[in-house]
């Protein structure tokens, strides 16, 4: 039985989680058929409907953070026969290559979040990864669409105002592309569970192109519309 989301809900094998309720809300409105609203416990919308190829996909809100989208991952995976969670929002850029409106899809998620302390790895560093398959459709799905798209690792911060101003040169050293606050909970509990998992993010502001401005609220909307489209194109 879950604790945070409507027992009686239907979900599909697959489902779309952006941060923002509101967010999900929209995307069903604009982008599915034959939708219909499964909960709303603690004002988490979550929706059931088809992509307009016919095609059954649910979408959900993760709320914001590893420990959150770690609640509704796991009651999703445990209780509802859910088989694939694809986490869809917005990042900063850490690499000059990823511009602003440009489409990251994540290998892994490093984190300086406490998530994997559950698992007793003795003082072991546990970097989890998306789902291969998942990873490499939404790429060739991305080629076809003609997006600015990259592959590669990014960080989950449970620091949004971070104190130190330059902590993200390192991981940016190492190569990390960009940041996020949730993909790290998600994965992790995908490979507990043996499910799968990808994270699809739009770059909406940047760390190292300075000469770049954040994305516009009309931008915005015009460049998660090509993310949510991607995102729609994995239902199975």
């Amino acid at each position: 039985m879950s604790t945070h989301i409507n027992d009686k809900a239907h979900f599909a094998k697959t489902v779309l989680m952006p941060g923002d309720p509101k967010r999900a809300k929209w995307i069903v409105e604009n982008f599915l058929a034959d939708y219909e609203e499964v909960s709303n416990v603690r004002g988490i919308l979550a929706f059931t409907g088809h992509t307009q190829e016919g095609k059954e996909i649910s979408v959900m809100a993760s709320g914001m953070g590893v420990p959150s989208i770690g609640i509704y991952s796991y009651e999703l995976f445990t209780c509802y026969g859910v088989e694939n969670i694809i986490r869809i929002g917005t990042c900063g850029g850490y690499q000059k290559e990823c511009h602003v409106g440009d489409v990251i899809i994540a290998t892994s998620a490093s984190s300086s979040s406490n998530f994997a302390y559950q698992f007793d790895l003795q003082g072991g560093v546990l970097a989890p990864c998306s789902d291969f398959g998942l990873m490499l459709k939404a790429y060739e799905n991305a080629k076809k669409m003609n997006l600015n798209v990259h592959v590669g690792p990014i960080f989950s911060s449970d620091v949004f105002y971070d104190a130190n101003k330059d902590y993200y040169k390192k991981y940016a050293d190492l190569g990390i592309l960009g940041v996020e606050m949730e993909s790290y909970g998600l994965f992790l509990n995908a490979m507990r569970l043996h499910k799968k998992a990808l994270c699809i993010l739009t770059v909406s502001d940047t760390f190292v192109n300075k000469d770049e401005k954040d994305l516009t609220k009309e931008e915005r909307q015009e460049k998660l519309n090509d993310m949510f489209k991607l995102a729609l194109s994995m239902a199975e």
